[in-house]
């Protein structure tokens, strides 16, 4: 246990400042970074569903769409004007249906479903990063939205490391026992409480949104965080596996780590949109 303890600490330290520091170095890292996890995430998926029987997913074709649609979006947030950048998407969109009638698999409708899927449960969300990055207005400087994509992930961190001590210290009544048994009401309630004080303490050093915006965003980031988690969850039951992948030691697969953001990232943006700050 210890060990294994050990093992995730050093995992998630060095995964977090990898994640950090490729936002801070400017838009080309952080671009390449989350165009390689948006792939990492996709190939999980894909080796996930391809296991049941008669699923043969065109794994090459999912991954290749997920990263141009998260290059269409980083491209599209540099120079909106180039609205063509997408049609190599559309292309690899239409192979994927189109191809499905030649192939002549076991079930080509399952395979149409997961394909469809992997873009929009995972190559839609990572490419949402976009619009947190590279979106300002005439009120605000692009490194204040910039900002907001860090702060999106410290919410989720939060969230995540409150939920579980506070678990683990006071937990009895179980959240989703269905889905996923060790979750409790006191540690999405934990969880939710270290984000709100957060987000008064952001509220105070970066102004630039009001305190009941920094609340309502973190708000949403433990709604949909936690949403997310259960959703990667009932997928994992489903298909009857503990891991999505072992590329991070201790954590299991990407789509384990980002479980979480899946859902928080598209739920961010709308709530964004919602209250007029973009």
């Amino acid at each position: 246990m210890k060990s294994n303890f050990l093992q995730r600490a050093i995992t998630g330290i060095i995964f977090v400042a990898v994640l950090i520091g490729c936002i801070v170095g400017g838009a080309v890292s952080f671009g390449i970074l989350f165009a390689i996890i948006s792939a990492l995430a996709i190939n999980e998926f894909c080796n996930l569903v391809n296991h049941v029987e008669g699923i043969q997913v065109n794994k090459r074709i999912c991954i290749l769409s997920g990263i141009f649609l998260f290059l269409c979006f980083f491209y599209f947030g540099i120079d909106p004007s180039q609205t063509g950048i997408f049609i190599p998407y559309l292309a690899l969109f239409i192979y994927l249906m189109v191809s499905e009638l030649y192939l002549k698999k076991e079930n080509p409708l399952n395979n149409w479903a997961y394909a469809m899927l992997s873009q929009m449960y995972i190559a839609l969300p990572f490419a949402l990063l976009n619009v947190l990055a590279f979106h300002s207005d005439e009120t605000a400087s692009i490194s204040q939205y910039n900002a907001i994509l860090h702060y999106l992930f410290y919410f989720n961190w939060v969230n995540d490391t409150g939920a579980y001590c506070t678990g683990m210290l006071f937990g009895k009544h179980k959240l989703f026992e269905r889905i996923s048994p060790k979750k409790s009401w006191e540690g999405s309630i934990g969880g939710s409480v270290f984000c709100i004080i957060s987000s008064f303490i952001l509220a105070h050093f970066f102004p630039f949104m009001s305190t009941g915006v920094w609340i309502g965003l973190a708000l949403t980031v433990v709604i949909f965080g936690t949403w997310g988690d259960l959703t990667e969850s009932l997928l994992k039951r489903r298909l009857g596996i503990k891991d999505s992948g072992n590329i991070l030691p201790g954590h299991g697969g990407m789509l384990d780590r980002f479980d979480s953001a899946i859902l928080a990232i598209p739920a961010a943006v709308v709530y964004l949109y919602v209250v007029s700050l973009f």
